[in-house]
């Protein structure tokens, strides 16, 4: 449950910080012409008032028309207004700023005369200067006239700007990830019914393998514990060698089930308390095939099939069914072959007394290299002393319990 609340905050943060930087694009854009915007319409002010012949005592808003009136006479670096012939009827250059305006005069092509706002932002010798070309009132003529000026954006003005600017792009990306961040709650909740049902179709899969493979075992040797403990074991050694959890996962299946196509092997021979002839251990071989043919139409039961398929290989070539050598026997099935020997050795059946601990383990040890992956045989002697007398004295039912709790950690 919390790998699944992890992957979809990790999912929402991956939306936000994909989406967060067109918003800020976005937002970056809407606030520049914003501030260009009220630049031209401050400038378009004073003009339209001195167009018109208006006066400062005509002027409703005086402290903002004198603002106006200061800036443009200020920050101006030429102004000229053009008929609608395409003729300029006035124009004057600030002479406090000639050189700048020259340069700007070489470098620069006329805005369009076309009757819409144009506005064009460029940098010359570290100054920062607007252009801008705007339609202004028709007057008494009813001529319809144009402005096309130059005025320098002061570090003051620009630092208002970037303060502004970095205000609402913050904003922005606070609020996109405070919507992502509230979206988490809603989406679990929407969806915790669906994770509560995935979590038991899980659990009651994993309890049905278990199930199937304790009522497996029992028909063998009359006890579950075997497929409990061996399990148990497996996964305790996967954990020692480092395996990841998808592997532990898999092997847990096949151990569940290592020995399923027993169901196919007939009780005379399945049951036989003494040795097994040739022909009937052939038999015997046949419950590897019928394992696989049992879980061949599952697809949530065929990783299951490393082990089921191969737990009776050995890393000499001298096992079945394939005869398989080495590294080319799955790790999961290399692993489970240990761990099936040692609890095999160590439980008591109708034609044998269990066996003494170092005793199993010895036979173990002799079989590295021939029977066993040596490296997998030397780590499972280092914990197998604990593993051993945690679970050896235990019941079916208390194995049964542990081992749901191993599982869960690998599963949920």
């Amino acid at each position: 449950m919390k790998t699944i609340h992890r992957s979809i905050l990790l999912r929402l943060l991956s939306v936000w910080l994909l989406l967060t930087p067109l918003a800020v694009g976005l937002g970056y854009w809407i606030e520049v012409r914003k501030f260009e915007e009220d630049l031209v319409a401050l400038v378009s002010q004073h003009l339209e008032s001195v167009s018109a012949g208006v006066q400062d005592d005509d002027v409703g808003d005086k402290t903002r028309y004198r603002a106006t009136r200061e800036f443009v006479s200020r920050n101006y670096l030429f102004m000229r207004i053009i008929d609608e012939t395409g003729k300029v009827v006035a124009e004057g250059d600030n002479p406090v700023h000639e050189a700048l305006t020259g340069k700007l005069r070489a470098q620069f092509a006329p805005l369009p005369q076309d009757g819409r706002r144009h506005v064009s932002r460029l940098e010359i010798d570290g100054v920062t200067i607007l252009r801008v070309a705007v339609n202004l009132p028709a007057g008494l003529s009813g001529r319809k006239r144009s402005l096309e000026g130059a005025f320098i954006i002061d570090a003051q003005e620009l630092q208002q700007q970037r303060d502004r600017l970095r205000r609402f792009l913050g904003a922005i990306v606070l609020v996109s990830l405070a919507t992502t961040l509230a979206l988490y709650p809603v989406i679990l909740s929407l969806n915790r019914n669906v994770l509560r049902a995935s979590r038991e179709i899980l659990q009651g899969n994993i309890e049905t393998a278990a199930v199937l493979g304790a009522a497996i075992a029992k028909r063998d040797s009359d006890t579950g514990e075997h497929n409990y403990r061996v399990t148990l074991y497996a996964i305790a050694l996967a954990e020692k060698v480092g395996l990841e959890r998808e592997q532990i996962r898999y092997l847990t299946l096949g151990a569940f089930l290592h020995d399923v196509g027993k169901i196919g092997i007939p009780d005379a021979i399945l049951l036989k308390p003494g040795r097994l002839d040739e022909t009937e251990f052939a038999t015997m071989k046949q419950h590897v095939g019928l394992g696989l043919e049992i879980i061949a139409n599952s697809r949530w039961l065929a990783p299951a099939a490393e082990v089921i398929g191969n737990h009776h290989e050995k890393v000499d070539g001298s096992g079945y069914p394939q005869g398989r050598r080495g590294e080319d026997i799955p790790l999961n099935a290399r692993i489970f072959a240990i761990v099936d020997v040692f609890d095999a050795l160590m439980s008591k059946r109708p034609y044998k007394p269990p066996m003494a601990l170092e005793q199993a383990l010895e036979i173990l040890r002799a079989g590295r290299g021939q029977h066993f992956d040596s490296a997998l045989v030397d780590a499972f002697c280092d914990i197998a002393d604990e593993r051993y007398r945690a679970l050896c004295d235990l019941s079916e039912t208390a194995l049964s319990k542990i081992l749901v709790a191993h599982v869960s950690r690998h599963y949920l």
